[in-house]
């Protein structure tokens, strides 16, 4: 036992002396890298089996992986340096959560062991090149290592070659998505141009024409296609022409000279390839054999495309002058009266006054202040136009015997008004003609634009016009000389009350529109406390105040409101009550007394009209009045069938040469020209 004792005694002080540090690193091996080696070698053997058996593997074995890579996990972070641990984390904020598998994939640090590479089924193109990368790190590093690793030296663990390794994934993935960034927006400028190409074909090609660089194709790629080409080739010919003169080539600019005549008489007039000389084809092909020999020769991309901007240019400018004269011709047309309508009016006027005095009456005067009846105000000098006002209303009401008219015209036309109606009555309906000039209250000392119509000033500028002797520079002026606003029948819109004492509502209609509804439902349209029903003609940003009124001044521009929408004259509805009791004409009266300058507005009666009855005006249904159809070609053939009143406002009137024909027999059907007084004028259809 003594024996015993010493051996035991002699042990213990030799390993309190050089082993006292065995006993530690047992605990530390058992403790801490026994289960670490156990639970990485059962993760390995896991993910061996779930790629062998992937159908069998449940939700439950899966989480009991999850649990084991965890507490691994947590023996594994005292091991590790801080830099190796937020790698990992790293990696599992880009990659989804961590796994073992992805621990063996990965390249945490160049001391980490790659196993079972071989075998993994997620091995691919994009994961290959790094893994190899890594384990070439891997071998380099390995070279320094010490066989103390475990002991705490924690040197090896060297994060670059990692950081490395994923900066370059990183590289590639974002080159990757550059090139994808790319082809997306090259998609997306393809379909941009689809959209703008299938919106172009929507477009209303009568108006802005066939042609559009947006359109890969015209309506039909073989209409006409022979009188454009010969068209383009007399193009390009001057082009040459010209070139061919500048540098002295007289013998190629002769033979372009020749050719030129020939195309163009071979064009002539034709619009179509139906309408073109049966030698065309001849002349296209001798034309193009000198425009190859030209561009041989001659061809300079900037020189041909300094000819062709000046060609363009000289158009725009001849396009611009024959527009000023269009305007110019048109309007002069316009305040013409054509030479049958005047016949009529001269032989109607000259029956008139050979009628004794008794036969001059028309009947039932007693409905004339009846405020009961439908009573309408019609201010005309066109014998013709006034017809078919009162015709259209007369044929489409459903008790012609209740409507009244009032007609005034001027001394001149007075006659021939009132002999036509004698003449042709009005079925049941009540009718009366006055002379404006009977009205012997209205004077220039109560009437503010008569007075200013007498003025020297006015004088000047309606009949010198800043002595303009070119067509194109008075076209500006000559609006504004229509012989329409020299007369008071244009303005006695103002003064309804004065005219028709008695009367409670009156419609107003010009001169130049056709009824084709029934239009008794309009006195029944409440106005709301306002003095005039009218229909609005403003669009998103047309036919607003500002397009009437001159906002520099402080007077508008402190009164009203640019935007605000403006209404037609044309058919309208008074409340004569109403209008008495606001003094519209008193208000008229102080609006047109300011602009006796024309500072307000310029001449006419809308602009003062829409300052009247600002804020007293009551919008009616669109479908009571259409307006356009002298001067607007696109308008709907629906639109213009459900309305009840359609307008001839514009230049074209439906009586003249210019009046739209597409439009004009919706005049011309309330017209007799069977009539002798008609016919003998040669008022034909």
């Amino acid at each position: 036992m003594a024996i015993k004792k010493g051996l035991l005694s002699t042990g213990s002080h030799r390993g309190r002396g050089a082993g006292s540090r065995f006993p530690i690193l047992i605990l530390v091996f058992f403790s801490v890298l026994a289960p670490l080696f156990f639970f990485v070698g059962r993760g390995l053997y896991t993910t061996t089996t779930s790629i062998d058996q992937s159908d069998i593997s449940t939700s439950s074995s899966r989480q009991v992986v999850d649990w084991r890579e965890r507490l691994a996990l947590q023996h594994v972070k005292p091991l590790f340096s801080k830099e190796v641990i937020d790698v990992i984390k790293a990696n599992s904020a880009d990659l989804g959560p961590l796994s073992l598998d992805y621990f063996r994939k990965s390249n945490l640090s160049a001391s980490w062991k790659l196993a079972g590479e071989e075998n993994s089924a997620e091995t691919n193109a994009t994961s290959a090149e790094p893994i190899k990368l890594a384990a070439k790190v891997k071998q380099e590093t390995a070279k320094g290592k010490h066989d103390d690793s475990l002991a705490g030296d924690q040197s090896q663990f060297v994060d670059t070659p990692a950081k490395l390794v994923r900066r370059q994934l990183r590289e590639r993935r974002r080159e990757k998505r550059a090139a994808d960034l790319v082809k997306q927006d090259d998609e997306v400028t393809i379909k941009l141009e689809n959209a703008a190409i299938e919106r172009s074909k929507s477009v209303d090609s009568a108006v802005l024409g066939k042609y559009s660089i947006w359109r890969k194709e015209n309506e039909n790629e073989n209409s006409d296609s022979t009188v454009r080409l010969i068209r383009d080739q007399i193009i390009m010919a001057r082009v040459y022409l010209s070139i061919a003169t500048m540098k002295n080539k007289l013998e190629l600019a002769q033979e372009l000279q020749n050719r030129l005549k020939e195309s163009q008489r071979a064009l002539g007039e034709a619009t179509t390839d139906s309408d073109l000389n049966r030698s065309a084809p001849e002349k296209i092909k001798a034309m193009g054999h000198v425009l190859s020999k030209a561009k041989e020769q001659l061809y300079d991309c900037k020189l041909v495309t300094g000819k062709l901007r000046a060609m363009l240019q000289s158009a725009d400018e001849q396009v611009r002058s024959l527009k000023k004269q269009s305007t110019f011709l048109s309007q002069l047309a316009a305040k013409t009266i054509p030479n049958g309508i005047h016949c009529l009016s001269m032989r109607l006027t000259i029956e008139y006054y050979l009628l004794p005095l008794e036969k001059r009456k028309f009947p039932r005067s007693e409905n004339l202040e009846n405020p009961k009846l439908y009573h309408y105000a019609l201010f005309s000098d066109n014998v013709l136009a006034a017809s078919v006002v009162v015709n259209s209303t007369i044929m489409n009401a459903k008790e012609p015997e209740k409507h009244v008219f009032h007609l005034v015209s001027d001394k001149l036309n007075f006659g021939a008004m009132n002999m036509w109606f004698l003449l042709n009555p009005p079925g049941k309906a009540t009718i009366h003609v006055e002379n404006v000039e009977e009205f012997k209250w209205l004077n220039s000392s109560y009437c503010p634009v008569l007075r200013q119509l007498e003025s020297a000033a006015m004088k000047e500028y309606y009949f010198k016009a800043d002595h303009h002797t070119t067509l194109s520079a008075g076209s500006s002026n000559l609006k504004y000389r229509n012989p329409k606003y020299l007369s008071m029948l244009n303005h006695l819109r103002f003064y309804l009350p004065q005219v028709y004492p008695k009367l409670d509502k009156i419609l107003f209609l010009d001169d130049d529109i056709v009824v084709q509804k029934d239009l008794t439902g309009l006195w029944s349209v409440d106005l709301h406390g306002k003095v005039n029903g009218a229909v609005e003609t403003c669009g998103e940003s047309f036919h607003r105040f500002d397009k009437y009124l001159n906002f520099s001044n402080p007077h508008i521009a402190r009164n009203f409101d640019p935007n605000a929408c403006g209404w037609a004259y044309g058919m309208n509805m008074f409340d004569l009550k109403e209008w008495k009791k606001k003094d519209i004409t008193g208000i008229y009266h102080n609006w047109q007394n300011m602009n006796e300058e024309r500072v307000l507005w310029k001449l006419g009666t809308l602009p003062p009209g829409l300052i009247t009855f600002y804020g007293l005006t009551h919008p009616l249904e669109k479908t009571w009045h259409v307006l356009g159809l002298g001067y607007n070609p696109s308008i709907d053939r629906t639109e213009i069938e459900n309305a009840a009143v359609i307008h001839y406002n514009g230049n074209m009137k439906p009586w003249l040469e210019l009046a739209m024909t597409k439009y004009r027999s919706y005049w011309t059907k309330y017209i007799k020209f069977n009539h002798p007084y008609i016919r003998s004028c040669n008022l034909g259809e």
